[in-house]
């Protein structure tokens, strides 16, 4: 097997995991060579959702204690602040330019709740301080219906490698906090590569995430394919990644839709969940992994997907109904491959979630391969 470091690729269910991540390397050095991945169907960009004092709030009833690594950032001294008390002074430009400079970004956009439409994917940089995206509550970010809206990867030389082991470094971290993302659309955008496929809204591969009273609505990718997804989100071969008191959509229109992992996708990645809501997320690829034959492939985890070895699924204090999946684990699809990574329910509810093609006996939603034992389920209810 070679080591985790470039394109990633994977293949669940009916088979052992294989998968490579290779084409890394320090300081601008060479690597492995690119393992190049089938660009697959693309969707329409999605209608855009209406003005966000009609969107839900964001998290779930959830009182779960948040550990110290998923509490909020302080932001009383910003590095950035954009916009200077108006709507017309909060600029796609100046929060791309931003982010890209790094740091502790605030928003001065007025007294009123603002939508930022970008005109280009703002893009962290891996040499630079840690980004921390706040938006007081007030402002959302718009990807138009026709792109990505942020972007972190520490393994593209774009947005430089500082590593020799980019796939395996801790730093940056990008946090996002009271602030609401909409209409984000990742179809067919490579940067140059061919292994950013999915999270529709964000793509984080590396590093680490924090995702603190955030909102999540009307996000897509690719429509098929094997091993993409993250309608929202897709975190792959991250060292930490925590959501904490955010929505993932709420309504059909407002529901987030990926080939695989309707709201969030992980690969290589445990991800952590508290005090948190998933509703009307949906996938949109059928054939599951590997795809069957006739099929491109995808479909499973109406809400959450994860694959891979060796990582931990965490959810406490979440709500998710009325996810759907047209293959397995219309609330949650989860395999661990070697069958370490372990899986913990804490005071969450879970219903209205049909069968779909397949799921574990038991917990209607879910598809769950994991170490014996797994998950465990703690005053929680799973019910169709």
């Amino acid at each position: 097997m070679k080591h985790l470091c470039g394109p990633l690729r994977a293949w669940s269910l009916a088979l052992p995991l294989v998968w490579s991540l290779t084409g890394c390397g320090g300081g601008g050095s060479g690597g492995d060579p690119v393992v190049p991945i089938q660009v697959v169907q693309t969707v329409p960009p999605p209608a855009l959702t209406p003005f966000p004092d009609s969107l839900p709030v964001a998290g779930s009833a959830g009182t779960c204690a948040i550990p110290v690594q998923a509490q909020p950032v302080a932001v009383d001294q910003p590095t950035t602040v954009v916009g200077s008390g108006t709507p017309q002074s909060c600029t796609s430009a100046a929060v791309v330019q931003a982010v890209a400079q790094g740091g502790v970004i605030t928003f001065n956009c007025g007294p009123n709740p603002v939508t930022i439409t970008l005109a280009e994917t703002a893009k962290v940089f891996n040499n630079r301080p840690d980004v921390v995206l706040d938006g007081g509550g007030k402002v959302t970010l718009s990807g138009g219906g026709q792109r990505r809206i942020l972007y972190q990867n520490t393994c593209d030389q774009n947005q430089v490698w500082t590593t020799s082991r980019c796939d395996l470094q801790t730093s940056p971290t990008l946090s996002l906090q009271r602030i609401t993302l909409i209409d984000g659309q990742s179809t067919g955008q490579s940067y140059g590569r061919d292994d950013v496929l999915g999270g529709g809204a964000v793509f984080v591969r590396g590093g680490q995430v924090r995702v603190v009273n955030a909102r999540f609505f009307n996000h897509r990718t690719e429509a098929d394919g094997p091993d993409l997804g993250g309608g929202a989100l897709r975190l792959v071969g991250t060292q930490s990644a925590t959501v904490v008191g955010s929505t993932f959509g709420g309504t059909l229109a407002l529901g987030n839709r990926s080939s695989n992992g309707g709201a969030i996708s992980t690969l290589a990645a445990s991800l952590a969940v508290y005090n948190s809501a998933f509703s009307h997320n949906q996938t949109l690829g059928n054939g599951a992994n590997p795809a069957r034959s006739g099929t491109l492939g995808g479909g499973n985890g109406g809400a959450i997907y994860q694959d891979g070895n060796a990582f931990d699924l965490t959810m406490c204090g979440v709500t998710m109904n009325d996810n759907v999946a047209t293959e397995g684990g219309s609330a949650v699809f989860y395999v661990s491959n070697n069958r370490t990574g372990t899986m913990s329910i804490t005071d969450s509810t879970f219903s209205a979630h049909p069968a779909g093609n397949f799921e574990t006996t038991g917990l209607p939603g879910f598809f769950v391969l994991a170490a014996p034992g797994q998950p465990v389920v703690t005053n929680s209810t799973i019910v169709r």
